[in-house]
């Protein structure tokens, strides 16, 4: 009886001193959990960070890339162009297992984009006459990347069906706008004509039924450009591989509207000619 009289004090002194730290501390404890909120808003863009840039940034600039070097190569050297798809798919396999967390995404975006880059070396290289077999060469590699979606190389994977899907919304486009019976003309002309050739097709685009038809693509893309957006955000951290497919889709429009304006106003810049 007497030990745990004596006991009750002491509990009584511990319970104070601990009501009193909390006390003490409110500011601190209120200090550290906004940060933690405010932490919470920002980790969204944390794991997209791949240096000073984030991957939707890299997936935007890979999509850029095959039109300002892809283009001319494959023209003169195919061959070697088709060689160096290969050696970015040994770089993303190897830059995935052997790098750190940030690498390793970059290295799984790679992946995807050497797929996208082989497709277009063989289409433009060897069979750049047949325009309806651009989306099925181009999809050659799509059983691979569907089947990749729930494995390490979902990155990847994301990358080159949004890269299938603008092209495809992009040579409909042109189907329906009657575009696409001009291409072999332009393949197959000098220079100096298929320059002709390319200005004729874009004022074609710009007939008031096919500029409806090339806005509703237009709007059809950016919302599933929005779509992707939402879905990355559903998830905590938010899934990189939608924000990687919105990233694409969008600079795929954005380069649509620069091909049409570089046929009207400079088609040797194009990367047709």
């Amino acid at each position: 009886m007497t030990s745990a009289t004596s006991q009750k004090p002491s509990t009584r002194r511990k319970s104070s001193k601990v009501s009193f730290l909390s006390s003490d501390l409110g500011g601190v404890g209120s200090l550290f959990s906004g940060l933690i909120r405010n932490q919470a808003f920002a980790e969204p863009v944390q794991p997209f960070a791949l240096g000073r840039f984030s991957l939707p940034f890299w997936a935007s600039a890979l999509v850029v890339l095959p039109v300002f070097v892809q283009a001319p190569w494959v023209r003169i050297q195919p061959f070697t162009s088709c060689l160096f798809g290969l050696v970015l798919l040994g770089v993303g396999v190897i830059t995935n297992a052997i790098a750190p967390r940030r690498g390793q995404d970059f290295g799984a975006l790679l992946v995807g984009f050497s797929g996208s880059w082989l497709a277009g070396s063989l289409f433009w290289g060897w069979l750049a006459s047949h325009p309806l077999l651009h989306v099925p060469v181009e999809a050659f590699a799509l059983p691979l990347a569907v089947t990749g979606l729930q494995t390490r190389w979902r990155l990847g994977c994301a990358f080159y069906l949004a890269s299938l899907l603008g092209t495809a919304f992009t040579d409909l486009a042109m189907a329906l706008t009657g575009v696409m019976s001009l291409w072999p003309a332009v393949i197959a002309a000098s220079p100096g004509e298929a320059s002709i050739l390319l200005q004729d097709a874009a004022a074609f685009v710009l007939k008031p039924s096919s500029l409806l038809m090339v806005g509703s693509m237009g709007v059809v893309i950016l919302q599933l450009v929005q779509y992707c957006r939402r879905r990355s955000d559903l998830t905590a951290p938010p899934d990189k591989a939608w924000s990687v497919a919105a990233a694409v889709l969008f600079t795929t429009l954005l380069i649509d509207g620069l091909f049409l304006s570089l046929s009207l106003l400079a088609p040797e810049m194009s990367g047709l000619v």
